[in-house]
């Protein structure tokens, strides 16, 4: 008897294949998984491969992923991150500090309290800050920046995050709130070397906020090394 060929059907593409009887379970993705996307969109962001609109939309459908195959399509069209190889080419000299290239993580915390991040130090490349029934002040006036791209995850519920950056850098940020604020004053440096400082956040009953302070710049740190130096 001649068996007829069944025509193989085709998934559909609506149904996750997890979810599919015989398939492979999907791998979920981990709290780091969605970081290192989000960082890889925070860089094409401040390389100018995506404007503030889509880089918001994409860090949401980031956070809303839950497995590792949701992600992969947001970057897919990005370069991933390269390896450190060496020092950068020379930029703006009031920028970096290039001592401080591998500072740590900033966490802070308050809860029916307040805390402050403020004056003289290095600030690393990523700062989170968690606000809840609290108050916090992220200051960085007077911080030496370790690299061009800085990253603030700020969260607040029934709080406060307030931050204040220097009126010579950029300022970006992404976020929303329900039933609260989320303002971000963007801000782009004249000089396209000039530090970014990205803001993502959420509020819940509460306040995120980011804005440059008038009358406060980068200090020319370096700069000013380089006239000691020479004797001028």
């Amino acid at each position: 008897m001649d068996l007829q060929k069944q025509p193989q059907k085709q998934p559909d593409p609506r149904v996750p294949q997890s979810a599919v009887p015989g398939s492979a379970p999907a791998m979920r993705a981990s709290d780091a998984d969605r970081d290192r996307v989000a960082d890889i969109l925070g860089n094409a962001l401040a390389e100018g491969r995506l404007d503030a609109e889509e880089h918001g939309e994409r860090v949401d459908a980031v956070y809303r992923a839950k497995t590792l195959a949701e992600l992969e399509p947001i970057v897919s069209d990005l370069p991933a991150p390269a390896a450190p190889a060496g020092p950068r080419p020379a930029a703006a000299p009031a920028a970096y500090d290039p001592a401080g290239a591998a500072g740590q993580e900033d966490r802070l915390v308050a809860v029916f309290s307040s805390t402050t991040l403020r004056g003289r130090r290095r600030i690393g490349p990523r700062t989170t800050a968690f606000s809840l029934f609290g108050n916090i002040e992220i200051d960085l006036t007077e911080a030496t920046f370790t690299q061009r791209l800085t990253t603030i995850d700020a969260t607040s519920i029934f709080g406060n995050v307030e931050i204040r950056v220097p009126e010579n850098v950029s300022l970006r940020g992404t976020g929303g709130g329900v039933f609260g604020n989320f303002e971000v004053r963007t801000l782009e440096a004249d000089d396209p070397e000039a530090p970014v400082v990205v803001v993502n956040g959420y509020s819940v009953f509460g306040n995120v906020e980011a804005r440059p302070k008038r009358g406060k710049r980068v200090a020319d740190l370096l700069h000013d090394k380089l006239r000691k130096h020479l004797g001028h």
